[in-house]
C-alpha cells in the first residue's frame, strides 16, 4: 500500500499499544519533549481523551478516508464520543472559515463602496471648484484678470499634487490606502488561529511520565482518570519522558474511567485469592465493572460479601487457577506468596498451559523470580504487580499498579487495571516491579516516621500541633498523605489503612534490597528502628501512623 503523506494539523486514526485505533490530531509536542529515536513518528493529541503520545507513521492512518472502517470496528460509548468530538470540532472549524471567507467578502464590498465614494467625493471637489471659477469671472474685469492668473496657476500644479490636495486625509481622517493594506492581515491571521492547527481547544492535561521497557516500543502515552477523585485532589502530572541507565524505557497504560461503564470488562474468567485491606477493594471494583471474578481466601468468611455481590466461590487456590483465565494474588509478604503457590492445593497444582497468574504482593525480587520460574516451567504466564496505595484508594479504584514480566498478559490484563486503580507502568523484567514497590514504600515510610518525629517535638517544645499541621499543609509537602496521617495522630485515630507492620517488612526488604547492591540506606534503617520499636508497643496491626506512639513511650 502506497505511503499516506501526513503533516502537522492532520486528523488521523492512531493505533495506541493495546487499544483499538483512535481518533487524534498530529500537533506539536511540548518544547521539553524529545522525540523517541528510531523510525519516523508524529506526535498525536487524542479525542475525547486526555492522551497524547508519540506514534509511528505506519501506525498512523488519515482521519476520513477510514472513518467508516473504524466505526464498524468499534462500538464502545467512549469511542463514540470521541469520534463526536472530532465532528464537532470539524463543524466548529468549518463554521470559522466560512466566517472568515465572509468576512473577507464583506471587507471587499466595504473597500469597494469606498474607493467609489473616493471618487464621488473628488467629483463633487471638482464640481464645486468650477462654480467658484465661474462666479469669480463674472466679475470686474481686475477680477477677472485676477482670477485668470489664479487659474494660470492652478492649471500649472501637477495631476499628482492636486490628488494630493483633495485627499481625505488633507482633512485629518486615515489614508483609505493604509485602512485597506491592515484588514486582509487581520483576517489571515484569524484563519491561521482558527484553523486546524489551533482551531481545537483540548481540555487542561493531567498527565505524568510514561515509560517503557521495551526498546521497540517508542510511544510515549499519557492520560488521566475520570474516576470519581472522591475527597482525592487531582495531581497536576507532568509532560515529561523518563529514561533509566539500561536505555529501556517503561510504559504507562492508558488511564480509563469506570464512569457510566465505559470499562469493557474482559470476557475472560479472573480469579482473586487473599482479601485483606488491599484484595477487598479490587474485588469489589472487578466486580462493580462487570468482570467475572472467583474468589479464594484462607479465612473463608471473608467471601460471603463477594459471593453476595455476585462473585463466584473457590474451595482452594488450585481450583480457583484451574477454572479461571488469569488469577490474580494479593498477600502479606513473602513467606505467604511462597505458601499460596507452592503450598498444598496451592496456585502451582492448577496451573497447566495457557494459565495466567499476577502477583500483586509486595515482596523482595528473589522471591517474585522464583515464583515466576515455577509457574512458566509448567507452562503458565506470569505477570508481577504490586500496587501502591491504602484502603482508601483500594476502594476507590485509585491505586498506581508497577507491573514487570509477561507483556503480553499486562495487555490481557487492561480492564481489569483500569477498574482497580488510575494508573499502571510496565517496567520490563520480572523483579523491576518489585525492587521498584520498595523504594516507594521505603520512601514512604521514612516520611511517616520523619512526620512522628516532627510532631512529637512540636510537642515537647510547646509548639501546637496543629498549627505545625497547617503550616506544612501551607508549604511544598502539603499532600494529602501528610494531612491524613497528622489527622490520625491528633486524633488518636489508628485505624488501620496501611497496617504497620507490613510497612516495617517493607522497609526491611528495601535496605536488603540496598546491601545487594552495596548501596548505604541510613535514613530507612533509623526509620526501621523505630518502626521495630512500635511493633514492640503492639501497634503492629494499627495504621503506620501509630508509630508516632514509639516517640511519647
Amino acid at each position: 500500500m502506497a505511503a499516506v503523506s501526513l503533516r502537522l494539523g492532520d486528523l488521523v486514526w492512531g493505533k495506541l499499544g493495546r487499544y483499538p485505533p483512535w481518533p487524534g490530531k498530529i500537533v506539536n509536542p511540548p518544547k521539553d519533549l524529545k522525540k523517541p529515536r528510531g523510525k519516523k513518528c508524529f506526535f498525536v493529541k487524542f479525542f475525547g481523551t486526555e492522551d497524547h503520545a508519540w506514534i509511528k507513521v505506519e501506525q498512523l492512518k488519515p482521519y476520513h478516508p477510514h472513518k467508516e472502517e473504524m466505526i464498524k470496528i468499534n462500538k464502545g460509548k467512549r469511542f463514540q464520543q470521541a469520534v463526536d468530538a472530532v465532528e464537532e470540532f470539524l463543524r466548529k472549524t468549518k463554521g470559522k472559515d466560512q466566517a472568515s471567507s465572509h468576512n473577507s467578502s464583506e471587507e471587499k464590498n466595504r473597500r469597494n463602496s469606498s474607493e467609489e465614494r473616493g471618487k464621488q467625493s473628488a467629483g463633487e471637489e471638482k464640481r464645486k471648484a468650477s462654480l467658484s471659477e465661474g462666479k469669480l469671472k463674472k466679475g470686474t474685469g481686475e477680477g477677472k484678470k485676477r482670477v485668470s492668473s489664479v487659474s494660470s496657476e492652478r492649471g500649472s500644479k501637477s495631476p499628482l499634487k492636486r490628488t494630493q490636495d483633495q485627499s481625505p486625509r488633507k482633512r485629518g481622517r486615515p489614508p483609505k490606502d493604509e485602512k485597506d493594506l491592515t484588514i486582509p492581515e487581520s483576517s489571515t491571521v484569524k484563519r491561521v488561529m482558527t484553523g486546524t492547527v489551533a482551531g481545537f481547544k483540548w481540555p487542561p492535561s493531567v498527565s505524568e511520565p510514561v515509560k517503557d521497557s521495551d526498546p521497540h516500543f517508542h510511544h510515549f502515552l499519557l492520560s488521566q482518570t475520570e474516576k470519581p477523585t472522591v475527597c482525592y485532589q487531582a495531581i497536576t502530572k507532568k509532560l515529561k519522558v523518563c529514561e533509566e541507565e539500561t536505555g529501556s524505557t517503561s510504559i504507562q497504560a492508558a488511564d480509563s474511567t469506570a464512569v457510566n461503564g465505559s470499562i469493557t470488562p474482559t470476557d475472560k474468567k479472573i480469579g482473586f485469592l487473599g482479601l485483606g485491606l488491599m484484595g477487598s477493594g479490587i474485588v469489589s471494583n472487578l466486580l462493580k465493572m462487570g468482570h467475572t471474578v472467583t474468589v479464594w481466601n484462607r479465612t473463608a468468611e471473608k467471601c460471603d460479601l463477594f459471593i453476595q455481590e455476585g462473585a463466584r466461590l473457590g474451595r482452594t487456590p488450585a481450583e480457583v487457577v484451574s477454572t479461571c483465565d488469569i488469577t490474580f494474588a494479593c498477600v502479606s509478604d513473602p513467606k505467604a506468596a511462597k505458601d499460596l503457590v507452592l503450598g498444598p492445593s496451592g496456585v502451582l497444582q492448577g496451573i497447566r498451559p495457557g494459565k495466567c497468574y499476577v502477583d500483586m504482593s509486595t515482596v523482595d525480587a528473589d522471591t517474585v523470580t522464583e515464583l515466576a520460574q515455577v509457574i512458566v516451567s509448567r507452562g503458565g504466564r506470569f505477570l508481577e504487580a504490586p500496587v501502591s496505595g491504602n484502603q482508601q484508594l483500594s476502594n476507590d479504584g485509585m491505586l498506581v499498579i508497577l507491573a514487570a514480566g509477561d507483556r503480553g498478559l499486562y495487555e490481557d490484563c487492561s480492564s481489569c487495571f483500569q477498574a482497580m486503580g488510575k494508573t499502571s507502568f510496565f517496567l520490563g523484567e520480572v523483579g523491576n516491579a518489585a525492587k521498584m514497590m520498595l523504594i516507594v514504600n521505603m520512601v514512604q515510610g521514612s516520611f511517616m516516621a520523619t512526620i512522628a518525629e516532627g510532631l512529637t517535638l512540636a510537642q515537647v517544645t510547646g509548639q501546637s500541633q496543629q498549627t505545625l499541621l497547617d503550616i506544612l499543609n501551607q508549604g511544598q509537602l502539603a499532600s494529602i498523605f501528610l494531612d491524613q496521617k497528622c489527622q490520625n495522630i491528633l486524633q488518636g485515630n489508628f485505624k488501620p489503612d496501611f497496617y504497620l507492620k507490613y510497612i516495617q517488612k517493607d522497609l526491611r526488604l528495601a535496605i536488603a534490597l540496598g546491601d545487594s547492591v552495596n548501596h548505604p540506606t541510613p535514613m530507612a534503617a533509623a526509620a526501621n528502628e523505630v518502626y521495630k520499636r512500635a511493633k514492640a508497643l503492639d501497634q503492629s496491626d494499627n495504621d503506620m501512623s501509630a508509630v508516632y506512639r514509639a516517640y511519647i513511650h
